[in-house]
């Protein structure tokens, strides 16, 4: 079916149409530009979202890493940002292959549509001056005919009256009259003919007009219109292509997600924290009974040191197990951070202690084989250099070669001093360090005093310290020389106990919680505070399960 037949009398009504047609173009290209920036708007939130729960650089969240479920949580960030980029991808596909296009379409469109009608308005305004000029003729031919018929008739009269004179029939003659008569017919027959003429003109521009310019202009403004249903049709279609083409991309990034959530490992993440937190300190033990309904001075301690000052009295049962009560320690001075201490990490728990020296180590291992291969490569060149004296002078590499044979040099002392620290925490050599104010001048004492193989716990203090610098008899020794002398040591303050110890090593002395004690000699460093109870009883306690009160001053 064809507008120019079927439509042949909707000018007005196709012009409407078509007017409307690109009105929805404009439309839908609009939905199309507004979709798209809701595409870029999502992906922008996406990606903020993304990288507000990053990992910040050289934070404590770079600890939480190490457990699968965190990495995980890190791959589908990762994963989510490649996803907001998709719909990013999809945005400035609407743009190029459709707002683009359907924009230029449209003013193609407007310019083709105005010519059409244009044309079609100048046919329409041919067709009616047709009309014009037969419509003149006809009313020129009519008003002849009706002239002609007049004359005829005064003609008629004239000739046919009687009463007229001699004076008006000359005047009046019927000859004029006939003459009158016969030019009206002329006329009026010229203007048949013309009328005639005319509508056989108007005849043919009019079955011209309506059969062939009409139907033409029609047919070019419907194959418009359909192109434009197409064109939409298209872009429809490419809307949805649009999403199509990012699918495959978009299920590789929640495939990824799936994998990220598939490799979290509770058992690995679990044992995680053990490998983080473990101190390798024993449990506490049972806390023994006191028995205060005896009216008896109890033993701080069933040591050498306590059996020495408290003869004759009654033996304090030694428990298994060093009832220390790691858990509930306020002042916590474990660091796991590397450098937050000394050197040798004494003031890490075993195990912690003994990841960091390792991992230091190996951190040496690497330093001694980069400069190994530089040495390497050196001598390479050097040798290049003897074989081929024009390539470069071979003393020039000496002055590197010195350099990097000290730095192994250093790197290999320290690896050393490190591998002894080492040894010491796993038990492969007699314990000894210099990072303890006391240790000077107990070499000697160790060298005389028999061996005795205590166990790494058997050097730990409460507070979460690893001393290691001595071994029991020689603590006996040092606690023993201290404990000689003639004179008791001056008290310079006083401390309340926070939490009961029961001193198990010689020179340790055992407390109840609450107590209030005389101090004697302040912690010099390795996390113990001497003591003395009743002016008879003197001992070490850990610094942290007490609150000292040092005479003019107050430090807790």
């Amino acid at each position: 079916m064809s507008w120019g037949t079927e439509l042949w009398d909707q000018f007005d009504n196709l012009e409407k149409h078509t007017q409307w047609g690109i009105e929805f173009v404009e439309r839908y290209t609009k939905f199309v530009k507004e979709r798209s920036e809701i595409e870029i708007s999502y992906a922008k939130q996406i990606r903020n979202l993304s990288k507000k729960y990053q990992p910040k650089k050289n934070s404590k969240e770079d600890e939480e890493y190490k457990y699968t479920s965190c990495r995980a949580f890190l791959s589908t960030l990762n994963e989510l940002n490649d996803y907001a980029g998709q719909h990013e991808v999809i945005a400035e596909n609407l743009t190029s292959q459709i707002i683009c296009e359907l924009t230029r379409f449209v003013q193609e469109l407007k310019a083709e549509r105005k010519s059409h009608f244009h044309d079609g308005r100048k046919a329409q305004q041919h067709i009616e001056n047709c009309w014009k000029q037969l419509e003149s003729s006809k009313r020129r031919f009519e008003r002849d005919c009706k002239e002609a018929d007049r004359a005829q008739q005064y003609f008629e009269k004239m000739d046919a009256d009687i009463n007229v004179t001699k004076a008006d029939v000359e005047k009046r003659s019927s000859l004029k009259a006939r003459q009158q008569a016969q030019m009206r017919h002329q006329m009026a027959e010229d203007s048949k003919n013309e009328y005639s003429a005319c509508l056989q003109k108007f005849n043919q521009e009019q079955n011209e007009h309506y059969y062939t310019l009409i139907p033409h202009i029609f047919q070019r403004i419907q194959d418009m219109e359909e192109r434009r249903i197409q064109k939409v049709g298209e872009s429809m279609k490419t809307f949805a292509e649009v999403d199509r083409q990012v699918l495959p991309i978009v299920g590789k990034c929640l495939d990824g997600m799936t994998k990220a959530a598939e490799s979290i490992e509770p058992k690995s993440d679990s044992n995680q924290v053990i490998e983080s937190y473990k101190s390798g300190f024993e449990p506490p033990g049972d806390v023994e009974f006191e028995d205060y309904s005896q009216p008896m001075k109890r033993t701080a301690s069933d040591t050498s040191l306590s059996n020495s000052r408290n003869e004759g009295k009654p033996d304090k049962p030694i428990s298994k197990s060093k009832g220390k009560l790691w858990p509930f320690i306020k002042k916590n001075k474990l660091s796991l951070k590397l450098g937050s201490g000394p050197e040798d990490f004494s003031h890490l728990p075993p195990e912690q202690r003994r990841k960091k020296l390792q991992a230091k180590i190996d951190e040496i291992n690497k330093d001694i084989q980069k400069e190994m291969d530089q040495r390497e490569a050196l001598t390479k060149m050097k040798d290049v250099y003897l074989k081929n004296p024009q390539m470069g002078d071979p003393s020039s590499v000496d002055p590197r070669l010195a350099e990097i044979s000290q730095n192994i040099e250093k790197l290999r002392l320290e690896l050393q001093k490190f591998d002894g620290w080492l040894a010491e925490v796993e038990g492969r050599m007699p314990v000894r360090s210099d990072s303890s104010k006391r240790q000077s001048g107990m070499f000697e004492a160790q060298n005389n005093a028999p061996v005795n193989n205590n166990c790494a716990q058997d050097r730990e203090s409460p507070d979460g310290s690893y001393t290691e610098e001595r071994s029991s008899e020689a603590q006996v020794k040092e606690f023993d020389d201290e404990f000689d002398d003639e004179e008791p040591l001056p008290t310079i303050g006083t401390c309340k106990v926070l939490y009961p110890f029961e001193g198990q090593n010689e020179g340790t002395i055992s407390v109840a919680e609450g107590e209030v004690l005389h101090v004697i000699e302040e912690d010099k460093g390795d996390g113990w505070t001497r003591v003395r109870r009743n002016d008879d009883e003197e001992g070490y306690v850990p610094t942290s399960y007490v609150e000292v009160f040092l005479e003019n001053t107050k430090d807790s």
